[in-house]
């Protein structure tokens, strides 16, 4: 893992590149507070995953339950009142599962989806996505996938062997953990597409072993630290990280935070406990800076490390909070405008354009999404005149330029009837994520680029 240092002035917080932390416990009460930083970030997903777990299949989830084993599916496009998690997409509908694979394997079974755009994600609770069945796989035939968790042991400690099972003879996976978060995206071209993508979401099936599961109990990522790393703890016994992070575990030692348990609420010194509030602040902080860029063209491609973080547990947290469920680059090509300074914010009281000089090149569809930008890092779809929070290739009305550019303009009111619109939120900043799913080379490659957001008129 990359060291991160805090330089502090005022409200100002900078992350420092550095060289890798040395692999010793941390000494003294300063170390204490970077443990805590660098502790309160490594959680973060685990406690995000675990309130989306919570929210849709309870404490004590029954076979019955929607969402538990079983698919439960948005049945409309996403709106301002979709506020589950950070960037949902408004051109999809999502299908989503908590699979617990505790007493046997799962089988997932994907309808023949024709040429229709689909993609079925399998995340572990760290967001890192295990595997993908993408529409081209099950265009003509459907697909079919077995989940195996962790295998059961027998013995005594100390001396135990996994219990034999019979083989499997179709594509299987092994996971991680006895949890899986199943989501999958089923692309809508519009109101008029419905039915033809609900035929795809009710054909989606999961059969396992009926089992009773009493999932990790999670909390708010604003709790008192004590209890947030309570719940960490409990959520990494229940998904065991891997073993790579042992190292970074051993870092923590002053904290308590263990790969195989240790952490206790009440074992610190008064100074200790001032340190550790500290350090958590500035992960605060930290993780509602979103990656930035110094590309000329102000346009953020997300990372490599998108959906497979290894140790960049500072971008992981990232994304888990404010892209949940995100995919890998070479799924769905991923930017995010920056605006000359830097920031991944423009105000929503100006009249600002957007030019895209061509169509992403991609193989699935494309689309520009505008979100208001909370204070916290989080996006969310916002309120307009005409209920449109994206424009892309399956718009109606959608214009060109002679030579096939894209001018999208952005702004809370209409620039004419001719205009690609995209409204901008009654209150707070916005952001813009394109997406291009299927992405062509020039996209895999980093060649295509958007022009800037150009701010037409500013605030008044």
């Amino acid at each position: 893992m990359n060291r991160r240092g805090f330089v502090s002035g005022g409200a100002a917080v900078a992350v420092l590149a550095g060289q890798a932390f040395p692999g010793r416990a941390f000494a003294d009460v300063d170390d204490l507070r970077t443990a805590a930083r660098e502790a309160w970030l490594y959680g973060l997903p685990l406690i995000e995953a675990a309130r989306l777990r919570a929210a849709a299949i309870g404490p004590k989830p029954q076979e019955t339950t929607p969402g538990f084993n079983s698919f439960i599916h948005q049945r409309d496009p996403a709106g301002p009142a979709m506020r589950d998690f950070s960037a949902p997409e408004p051109d999809v509908l999502y299908s989503s599962a908590w699979i617990h694979l505790g007493d046997g394997p799962a089988r997932i079974t994907v309808p023949a989806t024709g040429g229709r755009c689909f993609c079925l994600a399998l995340f572990d609770l760290y967001g890192n996505v295990l595997d993908t069945v993408e529409g081209a796989e099950a265009a003509k035939n459907g697909h079919e996938l077995t989940l195996i968790g962790p295998a059961a042991r027998v013995g005594m400690a100390g001396y135990t062997a996994p219990v034999p099972r019979m083989p499997v003879f179709h594509k299987m996976l092994h996971t991680p953990g006895s949890w899986v978060w199943a989501l999958a995206r089923t692309h809508l071209e519009g109101e008029h597409d419905l039915d033809g993508a609900h035929k795809v979401q009710d054909g989606l099936e999961i059969r396992v072993k009926p089992a009773r599961a009493y999932p990790a109990p999670t909390i708010a990522r604003d709790a008192a630290w004590n209890d947030y790393f309570f719940a960490v703890q409990t959520l990494i016994d229940e998904n065991p990280p891997p073993e790579a992070d042992a190292g970074f575990f051993r870092r923590l030692a002053p904290l308590q935070l263990g790969q195989y348990g240790g952490f206790e609420r009440a074992r610190f010194a008064d100074i200790e406990l001032a340190e550790i509030a500290k350090g958590v602040a500035e992960a605060v902080i930290l993780v509602s800076q979103p990656p930035r860029t110094d590309h000329p063209d102000a346009w953020v491609y997300a990372k490599d490390a998108a959906g497979a973080y290894g140790q960049d547990f500072l971008y992981r947290a990232q994304i888990a909070l404010t892209q949940s469920g995100a995919l890998r680059p070479a799924t769905v090509a991923t930017l995010r405008a920056a605006a000359p300074g830097g920031a991944l914010t423009f105000p929503s009281d100006g009249r600002h354009r957007v030019v895209l000089p061509a169509p992403p090149p991609a193989d699935g569809f494309w689309s520009l999404s505008l979100y208001q930008a909370e204070p916290d890092g989080r996006l969310f779809l916002a309120d307009n005149p005409i209920g449109r929070h994206f424009i892309g290739g399956w718009t109606p009305g959608l214009r060109r330029r002679p030579d096939g550019s894209i001018e999208i303009e952005i702004g809370r009111t209409s620039p004419g009837p001719d205009a690609n619109w995209l409204p901008a939120p009654a209150e707070k900043p916005f952001a813009l994520i394109l997406r291009a799913y299927a992405p062509g080379e020039a996209l895999v490659g980093r060649r295509y680029y958007p022009g800037p957001v150009e701010t037409l008129s500013p605030a008044p």
